[in-house]
């Protein structure tokens, strides 16, 4: 038995050896271990790579899966830089082949629901950094999120598995075609936008994409898609602004329960943030933002470190 880490969920991995045999251990006992067999069964009927279910006990949230092995995109890519752009349209096939099937029967991420969610910010970025409540500035942020999503970014026709980055990802060359991408954790998925897990891909809270790999990234899918270029583009910045504003106050409440070693990522989110901001559709967003959020100084960093029990 070895331990595997983690991520940022209660969720435990263990690789159980037996034989040579290998498999993962999976426990979730807060979790809903029926909803990520139901879609691992889901992503593995379409030819993808999602481990395969050996053996469940939903009532105390154990899963026995399919050891894919250690071969991560992010691994990989940092080893070998040269190899990153080859993975990451390998991980964009997967992708297509995706969107191109009904998603299952899923809660949908609508504009209303996702301009929502950017309410961590807020409460727990902003109120942790610096102890100031804005009520009003999340009102509107929220409401201006909203339209740019029903804008830019209104479809919910295909499944989203919502952290669809390089550590979530495995390179599996002995299978053929959108199966070379392993998949883990989308025991989260709603019904989305297409453009939604292509921003998480690109805009990584972990690593950094190459500006070459993103932008071939993005022409690969719009071609193969038959989208619009502009429009995709759009789409591709409210989301990623819309993730990345989440992911701050995701980050922040971590280091309030004792994870404070996500707060090393924050430069990185805000230079996301700051990027899609930068986009004329998000133009209503980045006025209400930019006067009350702070950006990750050292300072804002340390008052967020007070608020972690370890500390």
């Amino acid at each position: 038995m070895t331990p595997i880490a983690g991520d940022a969920s209660a969720r435990r991995y263990t690789r159980l050896a037996r034989d040579g045999d290998t498999a993962i251990l999976m426990q979730d006992p807060d979790g809903d271990t029926a909803l990520f067999a139901r879609l691992s069964r889901h992503l593995t009927s379409l030819g993808l790579s999602a481990p395969q279910i050996l053996a469940d006990d939903h009532t105390n949230g154990l899963l026995l899966i399919e050891d894919l092995g250690d071969a991560l995109f992010a691994t990989l890519s940092a080893a070998d830089p040269a190899q990153e752009t080859a993975l990451y349209l390998a991980a964009t096939e997967t992708l297509l082949t995706l969107h191109r099937q009904s998603a299952p029967a899923l809660d949908a991420a609508t504009p209303p629901k996702l301009a929502q969610m950017t309410d961590l910010a807020f409460d727990c970025y902003l109120v942790n950094a610096t102890g100031n409540v804005a009520p009003q500035a999340k009102a509107d942020c929220i409401a201006e999120f909203e339209a740019a999503l029903a804008t830019h970014a209104p479809d919910t026709d295909v499944m989203i598995l919502r952290d669809f980055h390089a550590e979530n990802l495995i390179w599996l060359p002995d299978r053929v075609g959108p199966a070379r991408t392993g998949l883990l954790d989308f025991q989260d998925a709603l019904q989305g936008h297409r453009a939604y897990d292509l921003a998480s891909l690109l805009t990584d809270a972990r690593r950094d994409v190459s500006r070459s790999t993103a932008d071939g990234v993005i022409r690969h899918y719009v071609t193969k898609s038959g989208l619009s270029d502009a429009d995709f583009r759009s789409a591709l910045a409210v989301l990623g602004a819309q993730r990345n504003l989440r992911i701050l106050g995701v980050f922040a409440r971590l280091a309030r329960n004792g994870k404070s070693q996500y707060l090393n990522l924050m430069h990185r989110v805000w230079g996301h943030l700051q990027t899609d901001l930068a986009h004329p559709a998000l133009a209503p967003v980045a006025a209400i933002l930019n006067p009350v959020l702070p950006p990750p100084t050292p300072d804002i960093l340390a008052r967020l470190r007070l608020s972690c029990p370890t500390q």
